[in-house]
């Protein structure tokens, strides 16, 4: 298992791209086991930090990509140097380059109505001889709806009693989803956080797919239906003041940012007062 590092109580995995590529791949070849990937930022750590259901499966995760340049800050100010920050898009990107020779599948599930199979398009038009077994949003557009909040430390759908993931979640999946899914190798999910950690938790061991990794909102940027930042706004870390621009309505979430180094800080202080 890779070597991981914590954040707020979360494991974040240190690793480069190119071994996480590799530890992937390797596994499919040799048909290791199975497992999910998560990508934390920190809007998604602030989460965990409050649903102690949603910091567990997290920490359940093979691998969890240090996503967002606030994670890789947040490491350097608590004596953590990451190898680098790792995006669920890059990631995407960079299996499927990968795997686009080899006897290896994916399969694509979420995003809106139609983005799934064009996020495919451009991925086999892009990466030529990937294999694409599966696309849909079928069960997105179950779950789209429901809104959440924190009840007890653990995450709740405002719709629902329980709390999720709801034991019937499995046969609420369409029938054509567990037929195809059995020629998967790797499952990108891309619901969004938390629901798309909770439902790979609850599911990975009920389909025959063998990895699962939770994208967010990767499908939209690699279909182009929402532009991505340009490479240097990129590689100096505002691609979240980007994204802002462009979608205005992220202002709430954006306001966690707050509320992470703030977290972030009061870690700091008190690993001191421990030494």
């Amino acid at each position: 298992m890779l070597e991981k590092k914590n954040i707020l109580d979360v494991g974040i995995t240190n690793a480069s791209k190119q071994e996480i590529l590799e530890y992937i791949i390797k596994g499919l070849e040799k048909n290791v086991k199975k497992y999910f990937i998560v990508t934390p930022n920190p809007e998604i750590l602030v989460l965990a930090n409050k649903a102690k259901a949603y910091k567990s499966v997290l920490n359940r995760a093979e691998i969890a990509l240090p996503d967002g340049v606030g994670v890789i800050l947040a490491g350097k100010l608590l004596g953590i140097s990451f190898k680098e920050r790792i995006t669920g898009v890059e990631l995407l990107e960079s299996l499927c380059e990968a795997v686009a020779k080899k006897p290896i599948t994916v399969g694509l599930l979420g995003g809106g109505v139609g983005i799934a199979e064009r996020t495919a398009e451009c991925l086999v038009k892009k990466y030529p001889g990937l294999k694409v077994s599966f696309v849909g949003e079928e069960w997105p557009a179950q779950v789209d709806g429901r809104r959440w909040k924190i009840e007890n430390s653990n995450l709740k759908m405002e719709d629902r009693k329980s709390i999720y993931p709801p034991t019937s979640t499995f046969k609420n999946l369409p029938s054509t989803f567990y037929h195809l899914s059995s020629s998967i190798d790797i499952l990108f999910v891309a619901f969004g956080a938390p629901k798309q950690e909770m439902w790979m938790s609850e599911n990975l061991d009920k389909l025959p797919v063998k990895v699962m990794i939770g994208v967010g909102g990767s499908f939209d940027y690699i279909s182009g239906k929402i532009p991505r930042a340009p490479a240097f706004i990129q590689k100096i870390g505002f691609e979240w003041l980007f994204r802002l621009v462009i979608q205005p309505w992220r202002i709430k979430r954006q306001l966690r940012l707050l509320e992470f180094i703030f977290l972030v800080l009061k870690e700091k202080l008190s690993s001191k007062k421990a030494i």
